[in-house]
């Protein structure tokens, strides 16, 4: 009880007194009319450009929403009706084409008038408070902050806030404000199915419900590629890694000579760009690439057969699993050499002494220390092997694909994302898959983050 009631004392002496509730109950006339004229309150105190500035402020939002706001929040909720019409012109003697609505723009425009909105309702309090300060500081006969001062006090006290303006303000604009854009779209008919690409409706949880349907096409393609998609990961990501560490192993390894070449080579693959790498591998598994015909030229093969690499699921499977190894492990071998020079000699060397094989070494110390300081690593390489694009899309396409669906055997979330987006403009669904994918990656990563030792038992190794 004691040791609450001293978290909550502590917690009071940095709680602020310029609020927006204290302005509203002890602001002054002044003060309180700044919620209506904002910067009134810092000009009746002296802070003439703070002052302007928030009026500005309140200027501009006020033409903005009379101009455009007011319009494109009206719209928002029916995303335009109007089609495009042929008007017969008598003075010309042509028929001309008016306009109509477009749904994606209304859609767009009406999620920027309200990020505007939320955005001003801060810049408000912000407004309300400072005029409440500077009045709580007048009344308590303290120094009122010029402009010049508070200007000086972005690069000195206040230098954070100066500092992550941009940034902030980038991750709204070129983050947020597009994955709102995307999250919305899942919720309307935006799709080339009824002609809905110009004029679309708001179409509630109907695309959830398709997807997830296993009664419905898309729904047991989605459930199919989404099984394939963990599966993918998983032996994507703990194949590299644990054929990335025994590499490394070898390697660092005493009675190995020439540490550097073997390094070298291994790292060849890295400095080759990965899309040229998976391009070659691509046409030299083709029925009639460089590998099958090589194999009919020594009598493996019959005349006119061919490995099916991207023409049977499991082989294609199989297929670009194999070639991901070829181009990951690498990548592996080079994160993981750093640690395992880290590990204390001094653990080995005990468990010499106690008459450990190296089996028993690998799994009792190094495997250990491995997974703890690098379980993050593996969450990340998961995450990113689920969205790894470039080797399905570059290898194999998808291939195989059954006559009729939008996805192919070898599809992941992300490539069959592209491709009902792209190829067959279902845009609509795209974003549900979107996120779906988001979901799962959330729900994974977290789920196995908080069960790993490195969260746990963060000093164990320390």
């Amino acid at each position: 009880m004691r040791k609450s009631q001293k978290n909550k004392k502590t917690a009071s002496e940095f709680q602020s007194v310029y609020t927006v509730t204290n302005a509203v109950k002890r602001g002054s006339v002044v003060t309180r009319l700044s919620m209506i004229i904002m910067g009134l309150g810092n000009i009746a105190h002296k802070q003439i450009g703070k002052g302007l500035l928030f009026l500005i402020g309140e200027v501009i939002y006020i033409a903005y929403m009379a101009l455009a706001g007011v319009s494109a929040l009206a719209m928002l909720p029916s995303l335009g009706d109007q089609e495009q019409q042929e008007v017969w012109n008598e003075a010309k003697g042509i028929y001309e084409y008016v306009q109509g609505d477009n749904s994606l723009l209304i859609l767009l425009f009406g999620i920027v008038a309200i990020f505007i909105t939320v955005f001003f309702v801060f810049f408000w309090r912000s407004a309300v408070k400072s005029a409440y300060k500077a009045q709580y500081l007048k009344e308590n006969g303290c120094h009122v902050p010029t402009f010049k001062e508070d200007v000086k006090s972005l690069f000195n006290g206040n230098l954070h806030m100066t500092l992550m303006s941009l940034p902030f303000a980038g991750i709204i604009i070129f983050s947020i404000l597009p994955l709102v854009f995307m999250i919305s779209m899942a919720f309307t008919n935006y799709s080339k199915i009824d002609e809905h690409l110009t004029l679309f409706d708001w179409v509630g949880f109907e695309n959830f419900a398709k997807v997830l349907n296993f009664g419905d096409s898309i729904g047991q393609t989605f459930w199919s590629v989404l099984g394939w998609t963990l599966v993918w990961a998983f032996f994507a990501t703990f194949l590299n890694y644990f054929f990335g560490m025994i590499l490394a192993i070898v390697i660092n390894r005493k009675g190995t000579r020439f540490k550097g070449f073997w390094r070298f080579c291994f790292v060849l693959s890295i400095a080759v760009p990965q899309f040229v790498s998976l391009l070659i591998m691509r046409t030299m598994l083709q029925p009639d690439g460089p590998v099958n015909v090589l194999l009919r030229n020594l009598g493996l093969l019959s005349e006119g057969g061919a490995l099916p690499f991207f023409t049977d699921a499991t082989w294609a499977r199989v297929t670009v699993i194999v070639i991901n190894l070829w181009v990951g492990i690498p990548f592996t071998m080079l994160q993981v050499t750093g640690i395992l020079q880290n590990i204390p000699a001094e653990l080995y060397e005990a468990a010499r002494v106690d008459g450990a094989n190296a089996f028993v070494t690998f799994f009792k110390i190094t495997l250990p220390y491995m997974l703890f300081v690098t379980a993050p690593y593996l969450i990340t390489q998961f995450t990113g092997n689920i969205n790894n694009f470039n080797v399905i899309y570059l290898l194999s396409g998808g291939a195989p694909v059954p006559v009729g669906q939008t996805a192919g055997k070898t599809d992941l979330l992300v490539t069959w994302l592209y491709k009902l987006t792209i190829d067959n403009q279902y845009y609509n669904l795209g974003a549900v898959i979107g996120i779906l994918t988001f979901v799962v990656l959330a729900i994974v990563s977290i789920l196995t983050y908080r069960r790993t030792a490195a969260y746990k038992n963060e000093e164990a190794f320390q």
